[in-house]
């Protein structure tokens, strides 16, 4: 009996796959659904990421007692992310966007309330452990811009990736202004302050688990690839034949990730001491996170345009001005009078506009570069280096501030933006 309940379950599923298949309406139908599920969770997520991001390094400190260690939240919940992103990709590429990215959210809050636990007990260890679980939030916050471009065309891509980093901008935004009231709800309910935007950050991930795993159906990249695969059917027998050797461009796919890896280093380098030195010069939680949220904001608010234009003037100019912008962020950072909020505003700001070019611009040129049937699995891997990326840039960045100076930080990060030059020249001399 259950065996029958199966079989007439996967009938439903096949024939539902076959109306998207067959229908460019429903398919431009259910890619405007993705995108309305897919900015509903950015929303949730982006306030589970900014929260955490804001006062992690500040709680490092607060246990620990000493700033050279303050690297280590950004390089654990980094390296999380970078495991989470191999998961979350695998596991989309298996079963779709709806159980990868589900879990991937949900297990980000699970670690944000062992955060918040860490500090109750003033557990060291819990501390890194759920730090490293937190990461998992990251990883799926990043991963759901894919999830937009699954049913989109070449010239939908950059603008259904804008859409989903924009959303995400109000929870992000959100997040760092909300450190003095949660850190106001902490105390009233006993828990330490700097834990508060943490108790945000739980109910935010799992929220966006939620509305992922309940809303996200059918599954876009299930659809997407079937699509694929029944194209593939009805080509040339030539074509059908060589279906395991479909156009690849490797070199794009090297410079779409060479372009989010190097912008990810830089910002997550400089953006992870800009707490710490604003601390040492006067500023208190509540400067920092406005500056945190203009810089988040920054990271967030332009895709729109920087989507129009990635579409518009291409993808490799988009990428040219992203490093220039961080060259520009890194020189004001580490030039700028340090006691001065306008400056740091303004460099941080710059920080997060030349990440989301490069973000946006590379995400592009990945999705160009790979097909269907390969795609999640691919930008998992990606995103595996974009996140180790960020853990290095996390964990050098206080080693650098305590044997240097953040201005050094701040200027060398700006320097090795320029890599992303010769990278994309290269990248365009053959497609191969």
């Amino acid at each position: 009996m259950l065996q029958k309940e199966s079989v007439e379950v996967l009938d439903v599923q096949t024939a539902s796959l076959q109306s998207y298949i067959h229908s460019s309406k429903k398919q431009q139908q259910l890619y405007k659904r993705t995108l309305i599920v897919v900015i509903i969770s950015q929303i949730f997520g982006g306030a589970g990421l900014a929260a955490g991001v804001t006062v992690g390094a500040l709680i490092a400190q607060d246990m620990l007692g000493t700033d050279s260690v303050t690297g280590i939240p950004t390089l654990l919940f980094t390296l999380g992310s970078a495991g989470a992103a191999l998961f979350v990709g695998s596991l989309s590429q298996r079963f779709g966007r709806r159980p990868g990215l589900a879990a991937g959210f949900l297990a980000g809050g699970i670690g944000a309330i062992g955060v918040v636990i860490s500090a109750l007990t003033n557990s060291i260890l819990l501390l890194f452990a759920s730090l490293l679980i937190y990461g998992a939030g990251s990883a799926t916050n990043l991963q759901a811009r894919y999830a937009g471009t699954d049913l989109a065309n070449s010239t939908q891509r950059a603008k259904a990736i804008s859409l989903a980093l924009v959303s995400t901008t109000f929870g992000a935004v959100a997040g760092p202004n909300l450190v003095d009231v949660m850190g106001e709800f902490a105390i009233f309910i006993g828990i330490p302050a700097l834990a508060g935007p943490f108790i945000l950050a739980a109910a935010a991930y799992i929220f966006a688990g939620l509305v992922i795993f309940l809303l996200l159906r059918p599954d876009p990249f299930i659809v997407a690839k079937a699509i694929s695969a029944s194209q593939r059917s009805t080509d040339n027998v030539h074509v059908e034949k060589n279906s395991n050797s479909l156009p690849i461009n490797r070199r794009g796919i090297f410079a779409g990730a060479t372009v989010m890896v190097l912008t990810q280093f830089v910002m997550t380098a400089i953006m992870t001491m800009t707490p710490i030195h604003m601390g040492h010069h006067g500023h208190g939680l509540k400067e920092v996170g406005l500056v945190i949220g203009f810089h988040i904001g920054a990271m967030f608010l332009p895709s729109l345009i920087t989507g129009y234009l990635v579409d518009k003037i291409g993808r490799a100019i988009m990428a040219i001005a992203a490093a220039i912008t961080l060259l520009a962020s890194g020189i004001l950072a580490a030039m700028g009078p340090a006691d001065s909020m306008a400056t740091l505003i303004i460099a941080l700001t710059l920080l997060g506009l030349g990440w989301n070019f490069g973000l946006i611009s590379g995400t592009a040129i990945l999705v160009d570069s790979t097909h269907a049937s390969t795609r999640a699995k691919t930008q998992g891997s990606v995103d595996v280096s974009i996140a180790l990326s960020g853990a290095l840039g996390g964990g050098l960045s206080g080693m650098v501030v305590a044997g240097s100076s953040y201005s050094t930080l701040s200027l060398v990060g700006g320097v090795l933006s320029l890599l992303l030059i010769p990278v994309l020249m290269w990248s365009r001399g053959s497609k191969k």
